[in-house]
């Protein structure tokens, strides 16, 4: 049990670290933001197209397969290597991510070879 609370308390302390809200908000606004932006502006001002682009690119983000959330995610990393370098535990801590996803791809795609080469 403690493993498993040591890594929500790490995940926890990476994704409400303050620069990293910053950013993620920052990479939620390149994302979404404008469209709601746009619908309220449009709907406050009665502009027609502006209301009918949000609106459809809202339903066009509630679609399972919409890739929205990850480059979110990538958006809001890049923005914290940009604008914060010298946060050197986020970053120590991304690079980490960054190896362990590395293994465990590497060792999913070992496993795939070797499944088709026996057929």
């Amino acid at each position: 049990m403690t493993a498993v609370k040591s890594k929500i308390r790490a995940a926890a302390e990476f994704l409400l670290n303050p620069r990293f809200l910053l950013c993620f908000g920052l990479g939620w606004l390149v994302t979404n933001g404008w469209s709601y932006i746009l619908l309220a502006v449009g709907g406050f001002l009665g502009i027609r197209w502006m209301v009918a682009v949000a609106s459809a690119y809202m339903a066009f983000l509630w679609f399972p397969f919409t890739p929205e959330k990850l480059v979110t995610l990538l958006i809001a990393i890049a923005l914290l290597r940009l604008l914060f370098p010298q946060d050197i535990k986020t970053l120590a801590r991304l690079k980490r991510l960054h190896a362990a996803a590395s293994a465990k791809w590497e060792e999913q795609k070992a496993k795939w070879k070797a499944r088709f080469q026996r057929k």
